[in-house]
């Protein structure tokens, strides 16, 4: 390899690491490591640590970092809060009756509403893994009511985007969504909308960087 290639390839290392640093400086809720953390913080840490959002492979979990990243870093400055929230948290995402798909798809219909930029960053590879199709996340990243969508999606996507946009639903969307998923269904799927409205409300106020400097993954609609 010539010295020039060598130089321009350190460069472009240089430039990506000097964006991820400008990306993390913009973050306003600054990342604590486990040994600053109040002993209840440090509860709270290891607990989220020790909890089923470690096995999705979240960039907010990671053995070995020595903090957790957002929005649990956010949730830390009140750790009684935070502990309220990391349980219900737990129920509403592991624990719905709503199978993994839709539940996943429905954070993305929020993400959407809200441009969370992490959030969409940290469910979408999770909604494609439980099946939803990339054409789906698609459409719906640039706005669109998806098209292709199967039944179920759509009733989903009919009922988060009413509640989101309407602040309530129309007697045939909860009508709908009542005969396919049952009254549980439809208390589980008010949810997943409702605390993800939370998380992109903390995502977004800390401004949390997508990890490595990478690209915002959605447009600002107008």
């Amino acid at each position: 390899m010539k010295i020039g290639t060598v130089g321009l390839l350190f460069s472009g290392l240089s430039l990506l690491a000097g964006s991820a640093c400008a990306q993390e400086d913009l973050r306003r809720f600054k990342l604590t490591p486990f040994s600053e953390m109040t002993p209840a913080q440090r509860a709270y840490a290891d607990a989220v640590m020790a909890g089923p959002v470690a096995a999705t492979g979240s960039a907010a979990v990671v053995p070995g970092a020595g903090t957790i990243g957002s929005p649990f870093n956010v949730y830390l400055r009140s750790p009684v809060l935070a502990e309220r929230l990391r349980q219900l948290g737990e129920q509403i995402r592991f624990k719905s009756s709503l199978p993994e798909r839709l539940k996943e798809f429905a954070i993305l219909v929020t993400a959407r509403h809200w441009t969370a930029q992490y959030e969409w960053y940290a469910h979408h590879r999770l909604a494609l893994k439980a099946g939803l199709n990339p054409a789906v996340a698609e459409d719906l990243a640039r706005g669109r009511r998806p098209a292709g969508m199967q039944e179920d999606e759509a009733i989903i996507y009919d009922f988060s985007h009413e509640l989101h946009n309407q602040h309530a639903v129309g007697d045939a969307t909860f009508k709908a969504a009542v005969d396919r998923f049952g009254e549980q269904g439809v208390v589980d799927l008010i949810a997943v909308n409702g605390y993800y409205v939370l998380v992109s409300m903390i995502l977004n106020v800390d401004r949390t960087p997508i990890p490595g400097g990478g690209k915002p993954p959605l447009s600002v609609l107008k």
